[in-house]
C-alpha cells in the first residue's frame, strides 16, 4: 500500500464531509451545556482548517460515538471532542482492552481490542479523569460500561480498568484485560 492510498482512504468525499459537519452542528446546537461560551462558527472554521481530523470524527460517528465538543484548550486553540453517545458506542463493543490481551486468549477471541481500534481511528481512549469530566455533562453509560486508559502498573499485572455510571455515581472497576462483554466498549477523545 502506497502512502497516497493510505491518505485517500482517510479522506472523506465532499458529500460525507457536508453530512458530517451538518450532524456535528446539529448536535452542538442541541447540547449547548457541553460547550458553554463556544460558537459553532469557530468550531467549523477550525475543522475546515484541519480537515485531516474529519476522518477521525467520521469514524467516531460511524461506530456510534456521537462525538461532540466538550472544551477548548486555550493554550493550543484546539477544540476537544469526546464520544457523547448515551451508552458505550455500539460499533466498539465486545472487545478486550489491548492487542496483548487479545493475543493471550486461547479461544473465543473477540474481533478486536480497544487500544488498536482507537489507534486505527487516530483518537485517544478516554482516561479515568476525562471519563469523570464527561459524566459532569450528562448521564452516560447507565446500562453499559467503557474501557478507560489503564495505568501501566495495573496493565503489567494483567488487568485493565473500565467505568460506568450506576446509582448516580461513577464507578471504576477492574477486569482481566482479555475479558470482553457485549455491553462494554470504549469512548475516545480527539483534539482539533
Amino acid at each position: 500500500m502506497t502512502m497516497s492510498e493510505t491518505s485517500n482512504e482517510r479522506e472523506l468525499s465532499p458529500e460525507q464531509r457536508e453530512e458530517l459537519l451538518k450532524t456535528l452542528k446539529a448536535r452542538f446546537e442541541k447540547y449547548m451545556n457541553r460547550h458553554q461560551g463556544l460558537e459553532w462558527a469557530d468550531v467549523q472554521a477550525r475543522l475546515e482548517a484541519h480537515a485531516e481530523k474529519l476522518w477521525s470524527l467520521h469514524e467516531m460517528e460511524r461506530t456510534g460515538g456521537e462525538p461532540d465538543v466538550v472544551g477548548l484548550d486555550n493554550t493550543t486553540g484546539e477544540y476537544i471532542f469526546y464520544d457523547c453517545s448515551a451508552e458505550s458506542p455500539k460499533g466498539r463493543r465486545s472487545i478486550c482492552y489491548d492487542r496483548e490481551a487479545l493475543e493471550s486468549r486461547k479461544q473465543h477471541k473477540p474481533e478486536n481490542n480497544a487500544m488498536d481500534m482507537a489507534a486505527e481511528m487516530d483518537i485517544e481512549i478516554l482516561t479515568e479523569e476525562q471519563y469523570r469530566e464527561l459524566q459532569e455533562l450528562g448521564n452516560f453509560d447507565l446500562k453499559t460500561s467503557s474501557w478507560v486508559k489503564t495505568p501501566e502498573s495495573i496493565r503489567a499485572l494483567g488487568g485493565a480498568i473500565f467505568c460506568d455510571n450506576r446509582y448516580d455515581t461513577v464507578f471504576v472497576y477492574h477486569n482481566g484485560a482479555d475479558s470482553y462483554y457485549g455491553a462494554r466498549g470504549f469512548r475516545g477523545s480527539l483534539r482539533v
